[in-house]
């Protein structure tokens, strides 16, 4: 058998998501066949002596301190941006310009317009061969793919109603420091843009429908938090003097929109970081003619189906998706045995490694996300027009 043909990485970034990709890239070799080899070439950050050490724990080869010099280097295939929002449109058309494929962490950019250019870039490379995609990981979680096959096969019959949620409770402690996701000239957005894109993502992939209009809400609760660096000695959350240095937020802490789908459904979305109880839950329900799907990444390889053709008190049925059949399923354990948050980022890595040995376009294109953002402007400017509202007269 001949050895793969490699394809040699340059990260920029290595902080949770570069984490989170560097996994991907070293363990999605190792359990599936994959077309061509990943290599971890180089990656590229700021802080020379921080950059060293996350090189040497998640397995870098090399480093360069300027990611211009990652796309300089002749050894270099594929750029995988893993940085705040704001640097994404000049790395990524950078790389494109030089021949490198582009893996783009979501939100694609901090704007329609920049978004814009990006898939602008994007669809000229790849007329020559280049290809990009962005990392909205959750498409590639098994239980979320085992919907979208369901609502494929007609399942589910017309849908109706799709229910999207996103809920965390890290920032609940008003005394939690400043980060650049509490920056809007970082970030773009807040919990819409941070959390609230993946629900967006997930629900239009799933039903195979686009969001045609919005209606929304936004809010900020806390909006001024202690800077991060005046936070030395004080013991963490919650030992915040009142005379600490603080910071503006410039971003929303949650949002609420109820949104049209373009073939009729009816939806509904809430995205916050202030849902005391709740880590990491990602919960998406659709509502068809003939049964309904209920998905909660808090149970993450469990998917609830029920099917409307069945006895009516038979209720919902959870389906653990372990089963080789099941979406990514058979390249890991045995029937019963669970994957895990890193697993969707591995999954994203063999399905981009693939369309790139083949030719294809890889999914989500950044025309695909640059979709998900100007449903994320929608959402901002409906919630900024106060001529919407309408009080209750008592």
């Amino acid at each position: 058998m001949t050895a793969a043909q490699t394809l040699r990485v340059g990260m920029v970034g290595y902080a949770f998501m570069g984490a989170a990709h560097s996994h991907a890239w070293r363990t999605a070799p190792r359990f599936f066949d994959l077309p061509l080899q990943p290599e971890l070439t180089a990656v590229a950050g700021r802080n020379p002596e921080a950059l060293n050490g996350a090189a040497a724990k998640l397995g870098w080869a090399s480093t360069e301190t300027d990611w211009r010099r990652l796309i300089e280097r002749d050894d270099i295939d594929l750029i995988d941006i893993c940085t705040p929002g704001d640097t994404h449109t000049e790395i990524a058309l950078a790389a494109l310009e030089a021949g490198k494929h582009v893996l783009c962490e979501k939100p694609l950019a901090n704007s329609v317009a920049d978004a814009e250019r990006m898939t602008d870039a994007a669809q000229a490379a790849a007329d020559r061969g280049v290809f990009s995609m962005c990392g909205f990981s959750y498409r590639r979680t098994p239980a979320l793919a085992l919907a979208r096959r369901f609502v494929d096969e007609g399942r589910l019959g017309t849908l109706r109603h799709v229910r999207a949620q996103y809920l965390q409770d890290w920032l609940s402690d008003e005394n939690a420091p400043m980060t650049w996701r509490l920056d809007k000239s970082k970030s773009g957005s807040g919990s819409l843009g941070d959390i609230g894109a993946h629900s967006i993502d997930a629900a239009q992939w799933i039903t195979g429908q686009r969001i045609s209009g919005v209606s929304a809400l936004t809010e900020t609760f806390v909006p001024e938090r202690p800077l991060a660096g005046n936070l030395v000695g004080l013991g963490g959350h919650g030992d915040a003097g009142a005379d600490t240095p603080r910071g503006t937020v410039t971003v929303d802490d949650a949002a609420l929109f109820t949104a049209r789908f373009d073939g009729g459904p009816l939806g509904s979305f809430e995205a916050t970081r202030y849902a005391l109880g709740r880590k990491n839950a990602m919960r998406l329900e659709v509502n068809g003619s003939r049964g309904s799907l209920a998905f909660d990444f808090e149970e993450m390889n469990v998917l609830s189906y029920y099917d409307a053709t069945e006895s009516p008190d038979a209720g919902f049925r959870r389906i653990f998706v372990t089963e080789p059949e099941h979406p990514y399923a058979a390249n890991w354990w045995p029937t019963g045995h669970g994957l895990g948050y890193e697993h969707g980022f591995t999954h994203q890595v063999v399905d981009l490694v693939t369309a790139i040995a083949t030719g294809r376009q890889p999914e989500p294109s950044f025309a695909d996300a640059l979709q998900v953002q100007q449903v994320l402007a929608a959402v901002e400017a409906s919630a900024a027009d106060s001529s919407r509202w309408h009080n209750v007269k008592n």
